[in-house]
């Protein structure tokens, strides 16, 4: 693994959009990731408590956008957690071995 460097983005930087998140939880996980490799990443929902979430159920959860220089390396980070997570998750046998 390769270190990153320091966030470029300067304040009112555009922000592109880097991926949808399935959920709230995986929204905060990303952006706290990048936080920590020293890229500001933007949560979006696109919940609407008028509609109650009829735009989730079109559009997605919503969005994490990152500043348009910080896309590649974020891109990476992402890439990286995710081909590190467990792809299947053993059942629980209820305390059985």
């Amino acid at each position: 693994m390769f270190k990153i460097p320091q966030s470029s983005a300067s304040p009112g930087s555009a922000m592109k959009n880097l991926l949808k998140p399935q959920n709230d939880a995986e929204a905060q996980a990303i952006a706290a990731l990048l936080l920590d490799h020293g890229i500001y990443a933007e949560v979006r929902s696109f919940h609407d408590t008028a509609y109650d979430g009829l735009f989730q159920a079109k559009y997605g959860w919503g969005v994490i956008r990152v500043a348009d220089e910080d896309v590649a390396a974020a891109w990476q980070i992402v890439q990286e957690w995710k081909d590190a997570a467990p792809r299947h998750l053993p059942r629980d046998k209820g305390g059985q071995d």
